[in-house]
């Protein structure tokens, strides 16, 4: 493939991850992650290291794409700061800790991460559980900061902004899905920023790693995706607020199931 067409590639899986961060509060990481795998393959990066390099990148990428989201959705007034300010730290521990022990595992260790997570939670969104949740809020006490701190620990693992699961575990939990969108949208940040300094660190002086790496992180991938995902999370941000409940959860629950298959085939293939 010449560098013409990997440039093209980067730029759609930065618009396509922007306009699913505004459009779903993911950070983009659903669609960027195996996108860049492919190119990475393309290009004839090892196997060995594939996977982690896509999974970094893609958690750098998510840092002004997240920004960028939630923006958007706290002019709508969808961002719950309360819960932000009770998840947040925790978050941030889970992801770190997530983050280290990604960048020590195998390459079908993440792909398997990635498709079971993303399958049970595209169960979720599919089913017509709209009205469904389990609890009246967000559940506090000594349990309490175990839901954030695993959906950081995951996320990082799967190089996503965690919507794929806060989005769920808090319409689960009786916050509406505009609220529930929107929030996951910022815990994005809290995710990326940790996230890609982790993958940063651990993927330091790795001798397979191709051309402008910075650890797992590929500072010519993360050029290319930026620009479009800061144009594109915008829009989709306000077409969030367009559409129905059923219809986002719908979209959420198609885009997870595609990917989990495709992830699927390279964890047990």
């Amino acid at each position: 493939m010449d560098i013409a067409s990997i440039v093209v590639a980067m730029a759609l899986a930065g618009a396509a991850g922007g306009l699913i961060a505004g459009l779903l509060g993911v950070g983009g990481g659903i669609i960027i992650v195996p996108v860049l795998e492919f190119v990475l393959g393309l290009l004839e990066v090892d196997p060995a290291v594939r996977m982690h390099i896509a999974v970094g990148t893609s958690l750098a990428t998510i840092i002004p794409t997240s920004i960028a989201s939630a923006r958007a959705h706290h002019k709508a007034g969808a961002i719950s700061m309360e819960l932000v300010r009770y998840w947040s730290p925790y978050i941030v521990v889970g992801t770190i800790a997530g983050a280290l022990i990604a960048g020590r595992a195998s390459s079908e260790v993440l792909y398997a991460v990635f498709c079971v997570v993303a399958l049970l939670v595209a169960t979720k969104m599919i089913l017509p559980l709209d009205d469904k949740v389990l609890a009246a809020d967000v559940p506090r006490g000594l349990a309490g900061p175990l839901i954030p701190a695993g959906i950081g620990a995951l996320s990082a693992m799967m190089g996503i902004g965690g919507g794929s699961m806060s989005v769920p575990v808090m319409t689960l939990c009786g916050r509406p899905i505009h609220q529930a969108v929107g929030t996951s949208s910022l815990f994005g940040a809290f995710i990326a920023i940790p996230g890609a300094i982790g993958f940063v660190a651990t993927g330091r002086g790795n001798e397979l790693l191709p051309y402008g790496s910075l650890g797992y992180v590929n500072l010519v991938g993360f050029a290319l995706i930026i620009p479009t995902t800061i144009l594109f999370a915008p829009l989709g941000a306000r077409l969030a607020h367009r559409t129905s409940r059923r219809t986002l959860g719908l979209l959420f629950g198609a885009f997870l199931l595609i990917v989990a298959g495709r992830m699927a085939l390279r964890a047990f293939a």
